[in-house]
């Protein structure tokens, strides 16, 4: 009974352990992308200003979308957010 009760105490240690680990993981997930959006809509605040100062009529709107975009890539779907707002205006 001793050495089935430490094998039960070893192996749950382990997936103690192994849960630790993936909430730390998702938690850094969502505070990068997070982070991400948050520097993606100051972006495009920024950007839009600028636009609107050199009267170029083209806009992003800071909504789910672009939000989204922003931070699953980063400043790269920024720029895509431009791009095809530079594309529909042709």
């Amino acid at each position: 009974m001793q050495k089935e009760m430490g094998v039960l105490m070893i192996a749950g240690a382990c997936f103690l352990v192994l849960f630790l680990v993936l909430v730390k993981r998702k938690a850094e997930f969502f505070l990068n992308f997070c982070l991400r959006a948050v520097m993606g809509a100051i972006a495009i605040y920024g950007v839009n200003l600028l636009l609107a100062v050199w009267e170029i009529p083209c806009a992003v709107g800071i909504n789910i979308c672009s939000l989204l975009a922003s931070g699953s890539l980063g400043f790269s779907g920024v720029s895509l957010l431009y791009a095809i707002a530079a594309f529909q205006l042709l």
